[in-house]
């Protein structure tokens, strides 16, 4: 496969599958000259990079995951471990969002929104 043909499997743009084979994801074979040859197995990798990116894990975790796909004595424990802490890691960002949400609502909420150029929202940001 080249690379339009991988991309249009995978669902990845080709941009995106010549960074992942620059940092090491995948390794396409070459042909002789010079193209890349991607194969059903490169193209299942980078499927699985896809959903996993999709899922917010960062480039160090799917690297890890695919070494833990790739790998067929893994425990699951262990893509379990990666797992929980990624939610773990979501679950505090959406606590933030939250929390920045209240703040910003109830700044909203204290606003005249007239004509005045007093603003409880200016006032709040201009604080140090």
């Amino acid at each position: 496969m080249n690379i339009s043909q991988v991309a249009t499997a995978s669902g990845l743009p080709a941009k995106t599958i010549r960074y992942y084979e620059d940092i090491g994801l995948i390794r396409p074979a070459r042909s002789a000259n010079g193209y890349r040859a991607f194969s059903d197995q490169d193209a299942h990798k980078l499927a699985f990079l896809s959903r996993a990116r999709s899922l917010g894990f960062s480039i160090e975790d799917c690297r890890t995951l695919l070494a833990l796909w790739e790998d067929r004595s893994r425990a699951s424990g262990d893509v379990r471990k990666l797992a929980t802490d990624h939610l773990e890691e979501i679950d505090r960002k959406l606590s933030e969002l939250h929390q920045m949400r209240d703040t910003l609502a109830h700044l909203v909420n204290c606003c005249a929104g007239d004509d005045r150029p007093d603003c409880p929202i200016i006032d709040k940001l201009a604080k140090s």
